[in-house]
């Protein structure tokens, strides 16, 4: 049986990697003061970075399940 800190574990680096690989995409406009950007969309990415984390998730758990990966 696995422990369950190592599939937390396994979420949050995958919903960690999924945010940092979305936040530069679809910025849009920046202000030229700061360089900021207009309009993030940081709980949109959030959400789709979550969705993608679960998906991953579930691939890592079912090679887990299946022996493909032995822990």
């Amino acid at each position: 049986m696995i422990h369950g800190a190592v599939l937390i574990s396994a979420f949050l680096i995958f919903w960690f990697l999924a945010l940092f690989c979305l936040l530069p995409v679809g910025l849009g406009e920046v202000d030229p003061e700061t360089g900021a950007p207009l309009s993030p969309r940081l709980l949109r990415k959030a959400a789709i970075a979550t969705c993608i984390a679960a998906l991953l998730w579930a691939v890592f758990y079912l090679l887990i399940l299946t022996g493909v990966l032995d822990l």
